[in-house]
């Protein structure tokens, strides 16, 4: 997903009860602008803080449920079904009393491999905020260890995705999120917030496979570029310096299948 937003940008559109510049990335510096962030990466989550107001929280994005016996699963639960979430044993307990907004404003999606796999950036035409439907957990580990955890829930694509993805986050109007966030809202009535955006909610842009690979996360990632062409818009040099890299990232996250079919977890 992409988030360019500045600090205030977020806390306005989200009414946070909040300073401004307490809106900043993890270590406190202001926030950079995310052109490619992937999972098992720190992402801006909005939920309700211990004194009742919303704040941002940043945690993996990967799920990782607290009887986990260890942090792993997270790399396989960066989406969840929103059809069988409230029933799934990875994220029931998290559906009824976990949950959050995920802040972007924009996602990556991929065509089916059998048709080139092409990247596409979906966003809003404007380019504003999407609050995607979250759940959480925190997980500890046997040595103190912490990690704070989310999910984006998924349901089927709308036409805006149409020829490129079957699934799509589920995006969430500002109308709902005291319904989302609330602790008091029935869980099994919040179900009904887990619908496709409304058509025209998105607009698409075909991008270059800089964005395939996690480790580039600058603005040539949302080049356009022609469907057709599949121009790539990373410099040939630019690759030859990341041979070194590409082989310390062997076997990590090929980014495709973002928003697809959710992993399947035995237990």
């Amino acid at each position: 997903m992409t988030l360019t937003k500045s600090g205030s940008e977020i806390a306005e559109y989200f009414a946070l009860a909040m300073a401004e510049q307490a809106v900043t990335e993890m270590d406190g510096t202001s926030l950079r602008p995310r052109y490619n962030i992937a999972p098992s990466q720190p992402i801006a989550t909005i939920q309700h803080c211990p004194d009742g107001e919303l704040g941002l929280h940043w945690k993996q994005w990967g799920l990782v449920p607290s009887w986990s016996q260890d942090s792993g699963m997270g790399g396989r639960l960066f989406n969840a079904r929103s059809e069988t979430a409230s029933e799934k044993p990875s994220f029931r307990a998290a559906w009824k009393r976990r949950r959050c907004l995920v802040v972007a404003d924009g996602f990556y999606e991929w065509t089916p491999r059998t048709r080139d796999h092409q990247p596409y950036h979906f966003s809003r035409e404007d380019g504003s905020i999407l609050a995607f439907a979250g759940l959480y957990e925190d997980w500890h580990g046997e040595g103190g260890e912490l990690i704070e955890s989310c999910t984006v829930l998924t349901t089927v694509a709308s036409a805006d995705l149409e020829g490129v993805h079957h699934r799509m986050p589920v995006i969430l109007l500002a109308e709902n999120f005291d319904a989302w966030l609330g602790q008091g809202s029935d869980p099994e009535a919040l179900k009904a917030l887990m619908q496709p955006a409304p058509v025209g909610t998105l607009v698409s842009m075909a991008v270059g496979r800089t964005v395939n690979s996690p480790r580039h996360d600058d603005p040539t990632c949302l080049l356009p570029v022609s469907a057709d062409s599949q121009t790539d818009t990373v410099e040939t040099s630019r690759e030859a310096n990341a041979e070194s890299l590409d082989r310390a990232l062997e076997g990590t996250l090929d980014q495709g299948e973002l928003f697809g079919r959710g992993p399947k977890v035995s237990k």
